[in-house]
C-alpha cells in the first residue's frame, strides 16, 4: 500500500477516499495531485485534491481544490475536506497551503475564511492561460499556515 493510501483522512462525519495520483511536471504545470472522493458512509458527496508543486499554475489554482455536488452543499463539506487535506499536506512536510477561488465565488471565499486562511490579495488570470479559456478572470488568494 502506498503512502498516500495509508493516511487516515476521516473526521467521523466525512472521509476522503484516495482515487488517483496524477503528475504534471511541466514548467508551469499542475504539479503532483492527490485526488480524493469526499464520502459520507458510501455516498460520494464531492471530490477534492491536494496539489504539490509551485509555479504559475499553482499560483492561480492553489494547493487545494474541491467540489461538492449540488445536493450536498451548505453543510461545510468543502471546509471539512480541506481540514483533512491539511493533515495530508503536513504529512508531506508542507507548512503553508495556498488556497484560491474565483473572486465571484462567494461560497468558496467563505470556505477559505472558515478555514482560518488569511486573504493575501487577488491575481488576474493571464489571457493565454487555460483557466482564462475556461472563463476564470481573477483569483482571490489565501494562505493557511499549518504549524
Amino acid at each position: 500500500m502506498s503512502f498516500e493510501q495509508n493516511i487516515q483522512l476521516d473526521d467521523g462525519e466525512i472521509r476522503l477516499h484516495f482515487t488517483a495520483k496524477e503528475v504534471d511536471l511541466s514548467k508551469n504545470g499542475w504539479g503532483t495531485n492527490y485526488n480524493y472522493d469526499i464520502k459520507i458512509k458510501d455516498n460520494c458527496v464531492g471530490r477534492c485534491e491536494l496539489r504539490l508543486g509551485s509555479g504559475a499554475t499553482i499560483d492561480l489554482i492553489g494547493h487545494v481544490g474541491y467540489l461538492v455536488h449540488l445536493p450536498y452543499r451548505g453543510h461545510h463539506y468543502a471546509a471539512k475536506a480541506c481540514l483533512l487535506l491539511f493533515k495530508q499536506a503536513k504529512a508531506f512536510g508542507i507548512m503553508g497551503v495556498l488556497l484560491t477561488c474565483n473572486t465571484d465565488n462567494i461560497a468558496s471565499f467563505r470556505t477559505c475564511e472558515l478555514l482560518g486562511a488569511s486573504f493575501i490579495g487577488t491575481k488576474e488570470v493571464p489571457v493565454d492561460h487555460e483557466l482564462y479559456l475556461r472563463g476564470d478572470r481573477e483569483k482571490a488568494l489565501f494562505i493557511k499556515r499549518l504549524d
